[in-house]
């Protein structure tokens, strides 16, 4: 009994030794612990600022009240829109922006009133592609262990509702569009978490099935026809929670006073053709603004589309001050763009206000923020998160940006559903811009002609717009 006694007094001693040298080697040592609490004084004023804290949200408290001052909405340059769309609890943000950008084109040349493309048509496109992307990304890796890297990515992204515009692009090309009112939306392109979900589950099912039959030497007409049977039901279950897409539809152009303007039969690519009518895969270009890497120099992101025979995301990656020069004179010339950011920070939803000062965390908190914008992507603090359609500018006499405005996809609200950003804002959180090739300089064509630098499809810069 002594001696049993005696081993556990040395297994604690021991550990309490152990315990101790492991905060000798990088743990919260005693001395430690005293010397962080002293730092804090427990002054009057912190006092006052836990029982505001402690009741109350903390962006209230850190309002900047002399920010507030900043609200002039006048716009030296503007592209004119009419109504307002409304992804709902979507992240079709990038499908929204990219249509908003046609149709604005095509209300100007129709003098149209208020006109829509169909979300909710290009969306059923969009998740069976992405499902066949992901059903032969698995076949395509069939040999490789479930461990490998690409193999546990395309088991974790099975599909998803966010884009970029290169989906746009391959879409629109392959599929056309329709009218709004020709396949309108439903419960499940408004809240699509669901749908997504289920769908993504019996892909994964599929994933793992087409890899037990490779297993077993399939061959490739098999896993063809096992992977087209898998699309069917696929298909099916898109058709039931959006609506089968139409082939063919009547429908009456109207101009801007709701007059009968011409009444005709299309196939949703003879409309695309209509009054779109542009090769979308050679006519636009992505800049990006990311100075953790490289400037004047093009990317391609491996796996990054939505179409497994389209285009992968490709970008020219400059400072900002050059992107701003080609936006600018792309909305001079009456045309909106595609712009993603990280819509997150620094915004006054109330007043559709993205301002860097808006927010004083610093003098809430007793101390500094100080990352930039290349510290924030190589720490995962900022990245592109919210695609909208860029649509006007305020020049200072100099022809300086002094603030920009996008039409978003968030239904009426400030402004009329628009937001507007200090052109500050613009340098920290805006990230990619698509330009149509007749804006960009020599020096981006220039770049354009070099063999892409490949990025992986897990690179975290590179998550979808939602």
């Amino acid at each position: 009994m002594r001696k049993q006694n005696l081993w556990i007094t040395a297994l604690a001693m021991g550990l309490a030794l152990s315990v101790q040298a492991q905060q000798g080697k990088g743990g919260i040592s005693q001395q430690m612990l005293e010397q962080i609490k002293q730092s804090y004084e427990g002054t009057p004023s912190d006092k006052a600022i836990h029982n505001a804290i402690a009741n109350n949200d903390i962006n209230k408290l850190a309002v900047n009240a002399e920010s507030l001052n900043n609200s002039d909405t006048y716009f030296s340059d503007k592209v004119e829109s009419k109504g307002i769309t409304n992804q709902r609890s979507s992240g079709r943000c990038w499908l929204f922006t990219g249509l908003n950008v046609f149709r604005s084109q095509v209300i100007a040349k129709y003098n149209m009133g208020e006109f829509q493309f169909s979300q909710n048509y290009s969306f059923f496109w969009d998740q069976l592609e992405k499902a066949n992307l992901f059903l032969q990304g698995i076949i395509d890796t069939k040999d490789k262990p479930m461990d490998d890297k690409m193999v546990e990515w395309l088991f974790k992204n099975p599909i998803g509702d966010g884009g970029q515009f290169t989906g746009v692009s391959d879409l629109l090309t392959k599929y056309g569009v329709v009218p709004s009112d020709v396949m309108v939306e439903t419960n499940s392109s408004n809240n699509t978490g669901r749908m997504s979900n289920l769908i993504g589950l019996k892909l994964k099912e599929y994933g793992l099935e087409l890899r037990e039959m490779a297993s077993k030497r399939a061959s490739a007409a098999d896993l063809e026809k096992k992977k087209t049977e898998m699309l069917g039901t696929v298909y099916r279950m898109l058709a039931l929670n959006l609506g089968e897409p139409p082939t063919k539809f009547t429908w009456t152009r109207k101009d801007a006073k709701g007059k009968p303007v011409e009444t005709k039969e299309y196939t949703p690519l003879s409309f695309y053709q209509e009054f779109i009518g542009k090769d979308l895969k050679n006519s636009y270009v992505m800049l990006m603004n990311d100075p953790s890497r490289e400037y004047y120099k093009l990317y391609e992101i491996d796996y990054d589309r939505h179409v497994y025979d389209g285009e992968n995301w490709t970008y020219v990656n400059l400072p900002v001050e050059e992107i701003k020069e080609m936006a600018v004179a792309s909305i001079k010339d009456s045309t909106m763009l595609y712009f993603s950011c990280d819509v997150g920070k620094f915004f006054d939803r109330a007043r559709g206000m993205l301002d860097v000062n808006y927010y004083d965390y610093g003098s809430l908190m007793g101390t500094s923020f100080g990352m930039d914008k290349k510290q924030r992507i190589q720490t995962f603090a900022s990245g592109s998160s919210h695609a909208m359609t860029l649509m006007a500018v305020d020049l200072d006499k100099n022809g300086k940006p002094k603030k920009w405005m996008v039409e978003n996809s968030w239904g009426p609200g400030a402004n009329a559903g628009h937001l507007i950003m200090t052109d500050e804002w613009f340098d920290e959180y805006m990230f990619r811009l698509v330009v149509d090739k007749k804006y960009i300089t020599d020096k981006v064509k220039e770049v354009m002609k070099q063999k892409p630098t490949k990025l992986p499809a897990w690179d975290p810069m590179f998550a979808d717009e939602d």
